[in-house]
């Protein structure tokens, strides 16, 4: 059989592929043309994943076939996928940290010469990868030395390098700067414009439309749709994923504030200038900046990660001196950190351990060092229910989760005790709609039950989706307090780029910032 279209060099066709029963893909077809970005997008557990590793032969389909330029590859693997010109990036870097850029570009197909390696013949062969990519570093360099984007551009050369003409793209911006992705980018749109054909993989639906000619949207393992990217709208994109209407992503109740809850005051170190801005309870005040504005690294001085020079944070009217983490939170602050891996989860423990770590270090399910077991599974079971985890297995390791599950173990520790001040930091990179609706409707929560939230995010949308009131934040400092009709998208980015005309409330901008 001989599906070859004109343009088409992938094609799979009805790949069914099952779990423990259960089909993670079910009968999915899927083509991409030559020179063309084709976007996959679905929620966590669309089978996302399952489809490209099954291209990439990571994962081998019960059933279906793939085919490149018109004939049948057969049961791939990953080598058999990248001799057929198939180069995969996932969200997980495969680099070794400890060898060079040319070593990794070269990694399992080192070049020899009278059995030893040829080293010269490696460094320019890296060399010219990396100039295909836009990179002038050493090809000597350390990988271990490089940025997040500087890896992902080497990944990206490492594949190009070995004549692929099918690029995947898992994620890639995911953890990049605006600038950084906008130079991203501009290299995807130079490869597609010399033929390669590109599966880009995103939940950000703003960036699919800027960046895709078409896109196929996954929902329970089954293909909705495949459609062109021109000419659709957001409302479009989130029905076909997830069933509901994009009026209920950003389900917003309406403010009602009370007393001040947090309030800081001259908040000043390398980066942070004199930085002060309250928070009531009863609502979600957003603050938002672009990537290095400092805006993270307010939320992070207020819970005592960031060290401070001067100014005050205080929690229901008393003063944190010197602020830490423990005094933080025995103050009444928890902090929800934008890297769940490193800061927020123990990767290596189970979603019950995860979910009872703080209620044991603030003592509510521990006492005198022994564990209450009967509260540590109640609580467990408690935040499961409240905040739809999926499996219910407190039991299977934190990492066996979707990203949007990992990040609602990281919530749980809002159920250790009462607290009156939350301060989320980043808190929807990388998990798709559904999780993301979950996790605004336990802002919501919160905020009914009298909490004052704190929402920093690079997500404009987002941030103005969510939030009652916004502080802008550019260099630093806080440059706008917007309120009303002030919170638009126009004054937020013109505030971000220190625009004098932005519209904001009476006195809160410093326009000589």
């Amino acid at each position: 059989m001989n599906t070859h279209e004109e343009g088409v060099v992938l094609r799979a066709e009805r790949i069914t592929k099952r779990y423990s029963g259960v089909k993670a893909l079910d009968s999915v077809s899927f083509d991409l043309r030559r020179g063309e970005i084709h976007a996959l997008l679905g929620e966590n557990g669309a089978g996302k994943s399952t489809l490209i590793k099954s291209i990439s032969g990571s994962v081998r389909p019960d059933e279906g076939e793939i085919f490149i330029d018109g004939k049948s590859v057969g049961a791939l693997t990953p080598t058999t996928a990248a001799s057929h010109g198939v180069g995969t990036v996932f969200q997980e870097m495969s680099l070794v940290k400890h060898l060079s850029i040319a070593e990794n570009i070269y990694l399992a197909r080192e070049q020899r010469r009278g059995g030893l390696l040829n080293k010269g013949s490696m460094l320019a062969g890296a060399r010219d990868a990396l100039d295909r990519v836009g990179m002038t570093i050493d090809p000597r360099t350390k990988v271990g030395g490089l940025s997040r984007a500087q890896m992902q551009l080497v990944e990206i050369a490492r594949v190009l390098h070995w004549d692929s003409a099918i690029l995947i793209l898992d994620e890639p911006t995911a953890s990049l700067s605006l600038g950084e992705s906008r130079k991203l980018f501009e290299l995807l749109h130079g490869l597609r414009d010399r033929g390669i054909g590109i599966i880009y993989i995103s939940h950000r639906l703003a960036e699919i439309k800027e960046m895709a000619d078409r896109v196929t949207v996954l929902r329970d393992g089954q293909k909705i749709g495949t459609i062109p990217v021109e000419g659709v709208t957001d409302d479009t994109l989130v029905e076909m994923m997830s069933g509901r209407t994009l009026e209920k992503l950003y389900p917003r109740i309406d403010a009602n504030p009370g007393k001040v809850r947090l309030r800081v005051d001259g908040l000043s170190n390398g980066l942070l200038k004199d930085v002060s801005f309250e928070v009531r309870a009863g609502e979600i005040v957003g603050l938002a900046g672009l990537v290095g504005s400092g805006k993270s690294e307010i939320g992070r001085a207020c819970f005592g990660l960031e060290a401070l020079d001067s100014g005050t944070v205080e929690i229901d009217g008393k003063t944190v001196a010197k602020p830490n983490p423990k005094k933080a939170m025995r103050h009444g602050m928890i902090y929800y950190p934008a890297d769940r891996h490193v800061e927020g989860l123990v990767t290596t423990a189970t979603l019950r351990d995860n979910i009872t770590l703080p209620s044991i270090a603030l003592g509510s399910t521990a006492r005198a060092g022994i564990v209450n077991r009967k509260a540590g599974t109640a609580l467990t079971n408690r935040v499961v229910e409240a905040l739809s985890v999926k499996p219910a297995d407190p039991g299977r390791q934190i990492l066996g989760f979707s990203g949007g599950n990992q990040q609602k173990a990281l919530l749980a520790r809002s159920f250790a005790r009462n607290f009156p001040v939350h301060v989320f930091d980043e808190p929807t990179v990388g998990i798709d709609i559904g999780a993301k609706a979950d996790v605004y409707n336990h802002m919501n929560r919160l905020c009914e039950e009298g909490a004052a939230v704190v929402l920093i995010s690079s997500d404009t949308e987002e941030i103005l989706g969510m939030s009652h009131r916004i502080y802008a934040v550019r260099e630093g400092q806080v440059v706008a307090d917007l309120r009303g009709d002030d919170v638009t998208e126009e004054n937020v980015v013109r505030a971000f780029f220190g625009s004098r005309e932005v519209s904001v409330t009476s006195g809160e901008m410093n326009r000589d910032a």
